[in-house]
């Protein structure tokens, strides 16, 4: 009796969609469902119909733009390795080498 299983062989692999890999995907979800409540307060507030399609129609062409570049630049870590250099100090002041000297003659 033998059974067919499917494997998973995308285990540890991040999740891509279309081109998109990582984050990029919740960024542009959060982007699409901003432009979303944006035309409905526009809409709302009375702003041509017209104007309010052309004015989403343009904003979401630029923001699916700009995150494909971010990801095709960055990659799937690049951009978080990116936010992370810039909390790092520009130097680090030690007024001594012995914490360093102790630790290579520990090994």
């Amino acid at each position: 009796m033998s059974s067919i299983y499917n494997i998973n062989k995308g285990i540890n692999k991040s999740i891509e969609f279309r081109g998109l890999r990582a984050q990029y995907i919740g960024y542009l979800a959060g982007g699409l469902v901003a432009l979303l409540i944006l035309f409905a307060v526009l809409y709302i507030a009375g702003v041509n119909t017209y104007l309010c399609l052309a004015l989403i129609l343009g904003s979401g062409t630029a923001l699916v733009i700009c995150i494909f570049r971010l990801s095709h630049k960055y990659g799937q870590y690049g951009l978080m390795k990116k936010r992370a250099k810039r909390s790092l100090p520009t130097y680090l002041y030690f007024k001594s080498r012995k914490l360093f000297i102790q630790k290579k003659e520990g090994l």
